[in-house]
């Protein structure tokens, strides 16, 4: 167990759970992979500063599935 930066975690998990629930249909592993590249690429719409703030693995890369990911 370790720590996490507590603003990217609620990014990616606020990401995560929208990949997941939205119409697409995607399964729970596409939806991380979308919310993490998210992070690492920024978002549409964002600003420069905004779209390297949390680009660097360590707040993204620490999260994965374990059990029924589909």
């Amino acid at each position: 167990m370790w720590s996490v930066y507590d603003p990217s975690t609620s990014e990616l998990m606020q990401n995560f759970y929208r990949n997941w629930t939205t119409g697409a249909h995607v399964s729970k592993a596409e939806a991380l992979r979308r919310a993490q590249l998210a992070l690492l690429h920024g978002a549409p719409g964002q600003t420069p500063s905004t779209k390297a703030l949390y680009t660097h693995p360590y707040y993204w890369a620490l999260f994965i599935l374990i059990g029924n990911w589909q």
